[in-house]
C-alpha cells in the first residue's frame, strides 16, 4: 500500500443487503451433518467431507515446489438478516458461504488459492496453484496431524440456527414500537437484525488440526425525528458473539433510549469555533480514533515494510506512563474476540504499549518470523477466499489514574466528543481526519452546549504523546464495527476510558 494514499478503514453499521421478503430456513445445509457448538473434530471432518489422509495429500501437493509452510482453511458460514421499515418487518434474506483456501509461504512471500468445491480433486488443484510461489521440486514427508484444542471465549445457550424467523420478528416490531413510544417527534424507524454462524476447520504443515465455531449477532436501530422544519437522526447498535438468549427486552430498551436520546440532542446542537484546542474523548466509541489513528500503525506488516511511523519505535517511549494499549482476543463474547486466529494460533491479550513504551506489534506468522518473536494470534481473514493478514481484534486503552470529572474540570475551553461516524487516515504519516456526530462544548470545566457535525484533525503518534489524562471509567463499545484492510473486512471491537488530548484541530465555525 502506498502510505501517501488516504484510506477509509472502517465501516460502522454498514449497509445491509436484503432480499425481498422470503421466509427462509435459518439453517441451510449441503447434505452434510448438522454441526453444533458441541461438535468435535470428527464431526467437523465429516461435515466438510475430508479425512486426515486427504489433508495430508493436499498439503504434500502444496509443498511440492519447495514451500516452507502451508495451511488449509475450511469455512462454512450461514448468515440471516431481517429488516423492519415503515412499521413492519418486510424484508429478509439468508446466505451460505462454503469453501477452502490453501496458503503456501516461501520466506515472506505468499501463494494463495481457494475453491468453493471441497473435493480432493479441487483441493489438489488449488494447492498446486498456491505452490507456484516456490520453484523447486521437493518431496515433503507425510505430516502427522494432531488435534489442537483451545479455550472457548464465546459461550452461549441457544444457537441462531435453532431460531426461526418467526421467533425474531416480534423483537424487531417491539423495538420499533418502543422507539415511537419514547417521543412524539419520531417520524421514521428502521431496525436490522443479523445473525451468523461460522464453522472453521484448520490444518497446517506443522501438524496442527483444529476447529472453531463462531457465532455473531447484530441489532441496529435508527430513528429520524422531526421538530418543525428541522430533521435529525441517530442510531444505536449492538453486536456480539452470543446466542439468541442475548436478545432481551432490556437490550431493546437500551437501544431505543440511545437512539431517541441521541436524535433529540441533535436539535439543540451547534458548532464550536474552529481552531486548536483540548479535546476530551468519551469512554467507549471514541476508541475508533485509537483503532484507526494508532492501532493500524501497530500492525506488523506496515512496520516490516517500514511504512508505519512506529517502525523504528520498538522499546521506545511514545506516551505518558499511565498509557497502556492492548489488543485482546480473549474478551468473553465480544465481537472482535476469536478462540483461535485464522492461522491456527491461540488468541491472547497483547500489550502493544505498556506504561507509555511500545512493547509489541500486531503479528501474524510472517511478521513474527521476520522479527523473531511468537505470533500474537492476529492472523485474520474475511473468509476462505483471502489469505490472512495482521489484523486487530479488540483494541483498547486500559484505565488510568484520573476520573472523568477531573478531566472535564481541567479544561477551560475545549470540546467533549462521544460519537463518530467516519474518518480518513494515512498509515505512513499518521495524519487523520475524523467526523464527529455529537458531543459538547467544555467551558470553564463544565459540559455546556451540545455540538454536532465537526471534524477532528491531527496526527496519531503526536496525539498519543499529547494524551495528558486517562480516566478510570473504561468502556468497551459493542457496536457493529467492521475493520477494512487490503479489501478485507473483519469484525472488531474497540474501547477507551475517558481521555484528554491536550490539543487537536477542531473543524467548526469559520473552519
Amino acid at each position: 500500500m502506498n502510505n501517501e494514499v488516504s484510506r477509509r478503514e472502517f465501516i460502522r453499521t454498514g449497509s445491509v443487503s436484503l432480499a425481498g421478503m422470503a421466509i427462509l430456513p435459518s439453517f441451510l445445509s449441503f447434505g452434510c451433518n448438522r454441526l453444533t457448538d458441541q461438535s468435535g473434530l470428527g464431526e467437523y471432518l465429516e461435515h466438510f467431507g475430508v479425512t486426515r489422509e486427504m489433508l495430508q495429500k493436499v498439503m504434500a501437493e502444496a509443498l511440492s515446489r519447495g514451500g516452507d509452510y502451508c495451511d488449509l482453511y475450511f469455512e462454512h458460514t450461514l448468515s440471516n438478516n431481517v429488516a423492519l421499515m415503515d412499521n413492519e418487518v418486510n424484508r429478509a434474506g439468508s446466505n451460505i458461504d462454503y469453501g477452502v483456501g490453501v496458503r503456501v509461504l516461501k520466506g515472506d512471500q505468499t501463494g494463495y488459492a481457494f475453491s468453493e468445491e471441497v473435493s480432493l480433486e479441487a483441493m489438489l488443484k488449488v494447492a498446486k496453484t498456491a505452490a507456484s510461489i516456490a520453484n523447486e521440486s521437493k518431496d515433503f514427508p507425510s505430516i502427522n496431524l494432531n488435534e489442537k484444542t483451545h479455550p472457548d471465549y464465546y459461550k452461549f445457550k441457544t444457537a441462531w440456527e435453532d431460531v426461526s424467523i418467526k421467533q425474531k420478528i416480534p423483537y424487531l416490531q417491539k423495538l420499533n414500537d418502543k422507539i415511537f413510544a419514547l417521543d412524539e417527534k419520531v417520524d421514521k424507524v428502521q431496525v436490522y437484525l443479523n445473525d451468523e454462524s461460522s464453522y472453521v476447520l484448520f490444518a497446517n504443515s506443522e501438524g496442527i488440526l483444529s476447529f472453531d465455531y463462531r457465532p455473531m449477532f447484530s441489532l441496529t436501530a435508527s430513528c429520524v425525528m422531526i421538530d418543525g422544519d428541522k430533521k435529525e437522526d441517530f442510531y444505536s447498535a449492538r453486536s456480539m458473539r452470543v446466542g439468541f438468549e442475548y436478545l432481551t427486552d432490556e437490550l431493546l430498551d437500551e437501544i431505543a433510549n440511545e437512539a431517541v436520546k441521541g436524535a433529540k440532542r441533535q436539535f439543540l446542537a451547534g458548532k464550536p469555533k474552529a481552531g486548536e484546542m483540548p479535546v476530551v474523548l468519551a469512554a467507549g466509541s471514541s476508541g475508533i480514533l485509537l483503532h484507526e489513528a494508532i492501532g493500524h500503525a501497530f500492525e506488523a506488516d506496515f512496520n516490516r515494510k517500514e511504512t508505519s511511523i512506529f517502525s523504528d519505535k520498538m522499546g521506545k517511549k511514545i506516551g505518558k506512563d499511565f498509557v497502556t494499549i492492548v489488543d485482546d482476543g480473549t474478551n468473553p463474547n465480544i465481537r472482535g474476540s476469536v478462540n483461535i486466529d485464522d492461522e491456527g494460533i491461540d488468541t491472547q491479550k497483547t500489550n502493544l504499549v505498556t506504561d507509555g513504551v511500545l512493547t509489541s506489534y500486531i503479528h501474524d506468522r510472517i511478521s513474527a518470523k521476520h522479527y523473531g518473536v511468537d505470533p500474537t494470534g492476529n492472523g485474520r481473514r474475511e473468509s476462505f477466499r483471502y489469505a490472512p493478514l495482521p489484523r486487530m481484534r479488540n483494541t483498547y486503552m486500559e484505565n488510568g489514574p484520573h476520573t472523568k470529572e477531573e478531566i472535564i474540570a481541567s479544561v477551560k475551553e475545549g470540546v467533549f466528543v462521544d460519537s463518530f461516524t467516519n474518518g480518513e487516515v494515512k498509515i505512513g504519516a499518521g495524519d487523520f481526519t475524523f467526523y464527529v456526530k455529537s458531543g459538547y462544548l467544555i467551558e470553564n470545566g463544565k459540559l455546556t452546549q451540545p455540538i454536532k457535525d465537526i471534524n477532528l484533525i491531527g496526527n496519531g503518534p503526536e496525539s498519543l504523546a499529547e494524551i495528558e489524562m486517562v480516566a478510570n471509567d473504561f468502556k468497551m463499545d459493542c457496536s457493529t464495527w467492521t475493520c477494512g484492510k487490503s479489501g478485507q473486512g473483519v469484525p472488531v471491537s474497540l474501547g477507551l476510558p475517558t481521555i484528554k488530548v491536550s490539543k487537536l484541530t477542531v473543524g467548526g465555525v469559520n473552519a
